[in-house]
Order: structure tokens, then C-alpha cells, then sequence
């Protein structure tokens, strides 16, 4: 069973999120902050991170930028998963190096997709 790190400080998405994976047989993790998230992917080494981008400490780039950072958590799929769709957001969070990028609201065939992908993906 893949395991999922859903780091979201909003009780909504994070249920919705939570239930469409869990549905789908998938685990998983959450964290409600930035911090918490990367102390989650550095101890568990989930097999996907869904990273919010704004959270409350430390925003979902710079915990992203602590995750890969690490050695044992380099090569961890990232997804950013935010409300920040503007050109300039989007731009911010691709050069940062994301492994893709969902929108808020998220569309539960592209979600479900790109959650698919890459768990597989980081299996090989």
C-alpha cells in the first residue's frame, strides 16, 4: 500500500483529500504546517507529498526546498496542491522544481491522475 503525506492547513481540503485517497487504497499522513510536513517526510518517507503552499510557518516551498534538501527524501515526488493559480504563483512554484502542480479547487480525475503517476513513478 503507497503511503501519502498530505501536508494542508485547511480542515476541508485535508478531509477531501484524505477520503478521495483513502478510497482509492491509499495511507495516509498529514500536517497541518510546513514544518511538520518535512519532519513527516524525513521520518516516514511517504511515497508522495501533497504540499499546500501557504501554510502557516514555514510556506509549502521552503518545506519542499528542506525536503529534497535531505538525501533521503531527494528524490521524493512533490505535488503542489494550492489556491495560488496566479501566472506569478504558478511560476514561483514551478521553478522551484515541483513535481507537478494541482489547483484548488482540484479536479478529482486530474488528482486522482497525477497522484497515480507519480506514485508509480517513485516505486521504480
Amino acid at each position: 500500500m503507497s503511503t501519502i503525506l498530505i501536508v494542508e492547513d485547511n480542515e476541508k481540503n485535508m478531509k477531501l483529500a484524505r477520503d478521495v485517497l483513502q478510497a482509492k487504497g491509499y495511507k495516509t499522513l498529514e500536517a497541518v504546517t510546513g514544518e511538520e510536513g518535512v519532519k513527516l517526510a524525513l521520518e516516514k518517507k511517504p511515497d508522495l507529498v501533497l504540499m499546500d503552499i501557504q501554510l502557516p510557518g514555514i510556506n509549502g516551498i521552503e518545506a519542499f526546498k528542506q525536503i529534497r534538501a535531505d538525501a533521503g527524501t531527494r528524490y521524493l515526488p512533490v505535488v503542489a496542491l494550492t489556491a495560488s493559480v496566479t501566472p506569478t504563483d504558478r511560476s514561483a512554484i514551478t521553478a522551484a522544481g515541483f513535481d507537478a502542480f494541482l489547483g484548488k479547487p482540484i479536479n478529482l480525475k486530474e488528482f486522482l491522475d497525477t497522484v497515480k503517476r507519480l506514485v508509480e513513478k517513485s516505486k521504480k
